[in-house]
């Protein structure tokens, strides 16, 4: 398994550093254009809640992207978040099956 070393960044950060703030846009502007509520948007800017798939498909929307880019933005920083949290899963020894492969 390989795990992510550095801390991905927030997709919050990255809505309020790359689209944000070079399109001189304000929360209340976005969050009017996506249909949610300023606080719901400002919580995600200021990371304080995920992204989830219908907030990706708005944003995809809006900024022409696909919600793949916002959903593994989320699922990078929430792994890292889980990996680093707690080292208990370390401890778990893989199950073998019939249908394992053998590596050289």
């Amino acid at each position: 398994m390989r795990i992510i070393k550095r801390k991905p960044t927030h997709p919050g950060r990255i809505l309020k550093e790359d689209y944000l703030e070079p399109l001189a846009l304000t929360i209340t502007e976005l969050s009017e254009t996506l249909g949610v509520s300023r606080k719901t948007l400002s919580k995600i800017v200021n990371e304080k809640a995920s992204v989830t798939p219908a907030m990706a498909l708005k944003l995809s929307m809006a900024f022409d992207t696909s919600p793949e880019l916002w959903i593994n933005l989320q699922k990078n920083y929430d792994l890292w978040q889980a990996a680093n949290a707690n080292h208990d899963w370390e401890k778990i020894k893989p199950i073998v099956t019939p249908y394992a492969t053998e590596t050289a």
